[in-house]
């Protein structure tokens, strides 16, 4: 495996890869990989010919009393893990080479960014297409691989590539959880014990919805009631937001037909945790 740190060298080889006509498979990431980052980067080497894996902590998607510097990091074990995977290269900028001095051109992706986590992070969505924009136009993938517990960002960058008119494939993989359903995230590690134990609420509130559904339940109103009070029974849980939202603009809904999302953005002390499911009738 290869690792590149500079903008003009990745360029420079990615242009060598694409006149050799293979299909790159990439996965972006902040890095602190977990088996949910591992699966990404399976299926990016089983689908295509070379496949690329970035690590950038991105400042610009990190708000005000956010956790940018405190995010995790373990560039090492993260360079362990893509190559036992069959990553071709790791491409690992600096902040300064994606932000010099004076930058000033972002990407917003209107309406479908100012919803769910949008509507309490602003800029949020702004600093990842614009992060995801520039690291497609250095890796130059044919297939870009995401995971499904980040829904809003996987259609917040459907919507992107859309619109601008990129050649590029967006595949959403299922989430990876632990043994015991707790979502894998790199900001798993923040928790104490008893936040870790009761975070598990996530997982069985989902489960709990399915189940609702699967009995007749349509009023999303009604679920996002029932899905509040369990989720209120852990004494530690701080809910953001618990929505049914349509599966494509991820407006609000009011009855659940065909696939709708739910979903859950909440807080375990300073941890700020989603899930998500989709949810079809």
């Amino acid at each position: 495996m290869k690792i590149i740190t500079s903008i003009s060298e990745m360029k420079q080889h990615m242009t060598e890869i694409k006149r050799n006509g293979k299909t790159v498979g990439f996965i972006p990431t902040m890095g602190f990989l977990h088996e949910g980052h591992i699966s990404l980067a399976n299926r990016a080497v089983s689908e295509n010919d070379f496949t690329v894996l970035s690590i950038f902590v991105n400042p610009t998607q990190f708000g005000l009393g956010e956790d940018l510097d405190r995010y995790p990091r373990d560039f090492a074990h993260d360079c362990s893990l893509s190559e036992t995977a069959g990553v071709d290269v790791l491409f690992a900028p600096t902040v300064s080479d994606m932000y010099p001095n004076e930058y000033s051109t972002f990407v917003e992706v209107e309406k479908i960014s100012s919803v769910l986590c949008g509507a309490s992070r602003a800029g949020h969505f702004k600093g990842v297409a614009t992060v995801v924009n520039k690291l497609f136009h250095i890796c130059l993938p044919d297939r870009a691989y995401f995971g499904q517990k980040d829904y809003q960002q996987v259609q917040v960058i459907r919507r992107m590539v859309s619109d601008l008119n990129m050649d590029i494939t967006i595949v959403s993989c299922p989430i990876v959880r632990e043994q015991d359903g707790l979502a894998m995230s790199s900001r798993n590690t923040y928790l104490s014990t008893e936040e870790r134990k009761q975070a598990l609420i996530l997982h069985q509130s989902l489960a709990f919805a399915q189940e609702l559904v699967g009995t007749g339940e349509r009023n999303a109103v009604k679920l996002i009631g029932e899905i509040t009070t369990l989720i209120q029974t852990s004494p530690l849980a701080d809910i953001e937001y618990v929505a049914v939202a349509d599966v494509n603009t991820l407006k609000a809904v009011e009855s659940i037909q065909g696939k709708v999302l739910l979903a859950l953005a909440v807080r375990f002390g300073k941890t700020r945790l989603i899930d998500n499911i989709v949810l079809e009738v």
